[in-house]
């Protein structure tokens, strides 16, 4: 810009107005519908309040109301309740030094009231009524009105960002920010078990979070993140060396090496404040990438104590984040106690397996029964479908044999290759190789040629039949020679079935005797040339799934082996190698 003389013109510097300020700092102190709860929140248990119940409209942007069962405000503090840095938590700077509340600032209430519409519906103890008043701009609308309430305070936030059109549109998704409002009150739900809290959306009568006060730690954390989480909880303790003079203190919740997730979840408390350390929370991810699988990871809260005055708490609008004395030797004292206590939880790491299906394909309940079940409190605990190692569901014991062939298992089974177990025992005929096959393993002539005749008399029989079907069956003479070979057929069947079975008896006979020396010579001979260890292995491993067209994932114990299944075929059954 220039003046009349031609020069560059200086821009003067001007006081702004009192309600461009107040709405610069507002959008500074509520950023979005999960920071305006949280202040709420705060100040709600800053009251007093043992129960907090909260419910939220179109993610927050319409309504947030949150109602407690606090002290509540007295009727002389309603005029000036939302002005401009008003608190009842200190009166000096040098509180600060010694404060044990979440508030301090006086900025919170008086910031939605430049963003917002904000009604405040309060009642005392010993009243006989409530009262109920509208604010704006930080000024309040009206006279306080009386009306009919309980003891505590009701705050209503509507129509957040209504006057803030770029910061409004820049929240197109509710259902994310209602997942964020989420957050913080199950945050808030875990840390501060003496206070039931309850959440909900407008107009739904089913609550998404609901806490009892009565409920211990780990009950709050099984509530608010589920039980899979809660059942892999590890304590976790550390204070500084000098214990004399004591610095601090943490205690808190650690998943162990069982449990894994997308994306970390720390829940960290400084003073009974909720704030965020990204330095202390990269450090104890080092320590879970050890021994967690890649991209998984950990649940964390950490509750820690410490002099007020080692703290510092007002370096962000937010409160979000503190500085504390002696970082990193904090964060280096809590990082070495979650390592030593996950060295000492990895010994005891559990590896589920499940059979799917196992009813509708006939599986035993004996199966079922002899899977790995943790229990806790004397309760069966199910682990997750998403935890368990896959096998295979027609095959429970998880045995290689399950996965031959049914009729080859059959024969091998039955030990004289003439009954198929999967026929319920029934007599079978054996083609002409089979039958040379057991005239060369037994070495007993006279069975081999009554196995050979049976058999040839067997097709000789069946063409007999079939001739017979064909002659001409006009003639008297031809129905009744019909009639007759029909009978001999089925007599020579009869004798046919009674010689197959008298084979069968005999060829167990034989067996019994010990009489096919060959065949003991090579079971000795097995016997001795088997490798043990391999035999466990092969016998009692359970099958994972297949890496490849060849490969595939058994486990036996703690091991996991990879199997060419093309050689295994060669060895155990002798098909023949490619």
């Amino acid at each position: 810009m220039m003046d009349s003389s031609g020069r560059t013109a200086v821009p003067s510097i001007k006081r702004l107005d009192e309600a461009v300020v107040n709405r610069i700092a507002a959008g500074e102190v509520i950023q979005r519908p999960a920071s305006a709860l949280k202040e709420l929140l705060e100040n709600s248990l800053d009251a007093g309040a043992t129960s907090i119940s909260v419910v939220v409209k179109e993610g927050g942007l319409k309504l947030i109301q949150i109602s407690d069962n606090g002290h509540g405000i007295s009727y002389e503090d309603l005029p000036i309740l939302c002005e401009r840095h008003t608190t009842s938590k200190i009166n000096s700077y040098e509180d600060l030094q010694t404060i044990t509340t979440l508030g301090f600032r006086g900025e919170a209430l008086a910031s939605m009231t430049f963003v917002a519409h904000l009604t405040v519906i309060t009642m005392t103890e010993g009243q006989i009524h409530g009262y109920r008043v509208s604010y704006k701009d930080g000024a309040m609308e009206g006279e306080p009105r009386p009306c009919a309430a309980i003891k505590g305070t009701q705050i209503m936030v509507e129509n957040l960002f209504y006057n803030v059109i770029a910061r409004k549109k820049a929240f197109k998704n509710p259902s994310e920010e209602y997942s964020r409002i989420l957050d913080v009150i199950s945050r808030y739900a875990i840390q501060k078990i003496g206070v039931s809290f309850s959440c909900k959306k407008h107009g739904d009568s089913r609550t998404d979070i609901h806490t009892d006060s009565t409920s211990s730690r780990t009950d709050a954390i099984r509530a608010v993140y589920g039980p899979g989480v809660a059942r892999e909880l590890v304590s976790v303790t550390a204070s500084d060396d000098d214990p004399s003079h004591s610095i601090f203190k943490m205690d808190g919740y650690i998943s162990s090496a069982n449990y894994s997730a997308k994306k970390t979840t720390m829940v960290l408390f400084i003073n009974d404040r909720l704030v965020e350390c990204s330095s202390l929370k990269k450090a104890i991810e080092v320590v879970y990438a050890a021994i967690l699988p890649k991209a998984s990871k950990p649940f964390l809260y950490i509750s820690i104590a410490m002099p007020p005055e080692h703290v510092d708490i007002n370096i962000h609008p937010t409160k979000r984040e503190v500085s504390f004395l002696n970082q990193e030797s904090l964060i280096d004292s809590i990082q070495k106690a979650i390592e030593a206590k996950l060295m000492q939880s990895n010994t005891t790491r559990t590896f589920y397996t499940q059979t799917l299906l196992s009813r509708s394909l006939g599986v035993p309940d004996e199966a079922e029964e002899s899977m790995p079940v943790q229990t806790q409190g004397g309760r069966n605990l199910k682990a997750p479908v998403n935890k368990l190692v896959r096998t295979d569901p027609s095959n429970p014991a998880g045995r290689m044999l399950a996965f031959m062939q049914k009729s080859l298992a059959g024969h091998v089974g039955s030990g004289n290759g003439l009954v198929d177990t999967n026929l319920n025992n029934r007599p079978v005929e054996m083609p002409m190789e089979d039958t040379r096959k057991i005239m060369d393993l037994t070495k007993n002539e006279e069975f081999a040629a009554e196995v050979q005749e049976d058999q040839t008399g067997a097709h000789l029989q069946n063409n007999k039949v079939h001739k017979i079907a064909q002659m001409d069956a006009s003639s008297l003479a031809g129905r009744e020679a019909l009639e007759h070979n029909i009978s001999q057929a089925n007599e020579d069947s009869r004798n046919e079935l009674t010689t197959t079975r008298r084979l069968v008896r005999q060829r167990r006979n034989l067996k019994e005797r010990a009489e096919l020396t060959s065949i003991q010579e090579l079971l000795a001979t097995i016997d001795q040339e088997t490798h043990s260890g391999l035999e466990d292995i092969v016998k009692h491993c359970t099958f994972i799934g297949m890496a490849d067209e060849r490969l595939c994932f058994v486990q036996h114990k703690t091991y996991l082996y990879l199997l060419d299944i093309v050689k295994l075929r060669c060895e155990l059954l002798d098909f023949g190698c490619p």
